[in-house]
């Protein structure tokens, strides 16, 4: 058991030390003067297609946008999943046809939950 885990362990050593190392190697380079450190008011300002910001550059966006989003995220990983189910239908036979039903049958009941509480309309 301990060596199933090692693999897993020395895996998130390395997923930390990398990015931590490069953080520190940055840090480091700085006081060697190989990266530049200029601080000025123009680049904390808001860049966006060259032209001068109109307002607040903090905006509250609408959260149908993220409603939106969410649910493009939902009903596209179940493309992702219905693709190898499509490939091995074959060997799934029966069992296979109809998880993939209930999987179905799930999502078409979020979806119609949503519909119903009107999360689907742009107004």
């Amino acid at each position: 058991m301990l060596k199933d885990f090692g693999y897993i362990g020395i895996f998130l050593l390395f997923a930390i030390a990398i990015p931590a190392g490069m953080l520190l190697l940055s840090w480091a380079l700085t006081f060697v003067r190989v990266r530049p450190r200029k601080p000025n008011p123009v680049k904390y300002t808001t860049y966006e297609c060259g032209m001068q910001t109109i307002g607040g550059s903090w905006i509250q966006f609408n959260f149908r946008y993220y409603l939106y989003a969410l649910l493009f995220v939902v009903f596209d990983i179940e493309t992702v999943f219905l693709y190898p189910w499509a490939v091995y239908f074959k060997q799934l036979k029966l069992f296979g046809f109809i998880e993939m039903l209930v999987f179905i049958l799930i999502l078409l009941v979020a979806f119609v939950y949503a519909w119903k509480k009107k999360a689907l309309e742009w107004s």
